[in-house]
């Protein structure tokens, strides 16, 4: 349903529940636990593309947690945050905003722990997900722009009495980021491959919570990876980076949904990161569907951003006779996608040309050479 104004309009009134109570806030913490040991990692895989000489790419296949998608571990530790604060008691409404996956994954968790679940999301979301929040018992309220999701959402936590998780605030400060995260899986992962200290971690930033975490853990560690961040237009995140400006803000939403920002978010700390790679929309698309055919199976166009940046710094330790490993993330299955993304009918409607950018790849499988598109 798409959401209408009301006059209650102060966030700072939100209501929290004076005193959570203790034994329950324990019991949903146990069932957090659980929940976690029955998803265990996921796998590392190495992408075998046509093309390919001296660097080894590998994926982190985020798509196979049990909501689908990289943000399963972002909302888990955003209720146990939420449940160590006292924000979050047994009769609280959870409320987020979010392109999508984030509120997948919270509405799955929301149902695990009784509670109620609302999503902001932009109008432009896909059905598909749309769908997903509401199989998991989630309640979904649509508005029309995309910059209005995070103060429409803090309307509705005030209306409800609820807790506004705000993944954009809270992403980099929930996640536990010495132990028990994506990157201790995955650097533990590498150490028996024939480049085990990757030369680069290639992810995209919706929060900027990944990048960081993963930045934090290898600087707490003293490996010498490098972390890239892929950005797609519309975004603020490149030019926030490059002109060390946090306050930097565009006026165009992305496209490429879970990924990029009008604005810099708190969770993402430029001083971290090592190079922001900005991504035209086409060849997020055209790289997803490519790597698609070469995995086996669908994958998002955020994936395709991650490959797209990932093969710009292939061709760079290339030219420079460099050999090396370069490790990479599949944020979420394509099947969420076939209405946007995998629909050819879209893409002219939305004035995207994937053409030059398909020409590009398959050059690149015979020659091993990424030429501009």
């Amino acid at each position: 349903m798409m959401y209408s104004e009301s006059p209650i309009t102060d966030a700072s009134d939100v209501i929290r529940p004076r005193r959570t109570d203790r034994r329950w806030v324990t019991h949903a913490l146990e069932l957090l636990t659980a929940e976690a040991g029955r998803s265990g990692w996921t796998p590392l895989i190495p992408f075998h593309a046509p093309g390919l000489r001296e660097i080894d790419i590998y994926l982190k296949d985020e798509s196979l947690h049990p909501t689908g998608s990289l943000k399963h571990r972002l909302a888990r530790s955003l209720f146990t945050h939420g449940l160590c604060n006292g924000d979050i008691g047994p009769q609280t409404t959870i409320v987020e905003a979010s392109s999508g996956s984030t509120a997948v994954s919270e509405a799955y968790f929301a149902q695990i722990l009784g509670l109620d679940f609302i999503a902001v999301i932009p109008a432009a979301t896909s059905r598909e997900k749309i769908a997903l929040i509401e199989r998991h018992g989630g309640q979904v309220l649509m508005v029309e722009a995309s910059a209005d999701v995070v103060r429409t959402a803090q309307k509705v936590t005030v209306q409800r009495g609820g807790h506004f998780m705000d993944q954009f605030t809270f992403a980099s400060q929930a996640t536990n980021w010495r132990e028990g995260n994506i990157a201790s899986e995955l650097f533990h992962q590498m150490r028996r491959e024939k480049h085990p200290v990757p030369e680069w971690i290639v992810v995209g930033a919706g929060t900027g919570g990944t990048s960081t975490s993963i930045a934090r853990y290898a600087r707490f560690t003293g490996l010498a990876t490098r972390i890239a961040v892929v950005d797609p237009e519309g975004s603020a995140f490149y030019e926030g980076w490059r002109r060390n400006d946090i306050s930097y803000v565009t006026s165009t939403p992305s496209r490429i949904e879970g990924i990029g920002r009008t604005r810099v978010e708190r969770s993402f700390v430029p001083n971290l990161i090592d190079e922001v790679l900005p991504v035209p929309d086409a060849a997020s698309i055209a790289t997803m569907r490519w790597a698609s055919r070469i995995i086996g199976r669908r994958v998002g166009a955020s994936t395709g951003t991650n490959i797209w940046g990932t093969l710009q710094l292939v061709q760079r330790l290339g030219t420079s006779r460099r050999t090396g490993s370069i490790v990479s993330l599949i944020c979420d299955t394509g099947d969420r996608y076939s209405s946007t993304y995998y629909n050819d009918e879209w893409l002219a409607a939305q004035n995207i040309d994937i053409a030059p950018f398909e020409r590009t790849l398959e050059d690149f499988t015979s020659t091993g050479v990424l030429r501009a598109a």
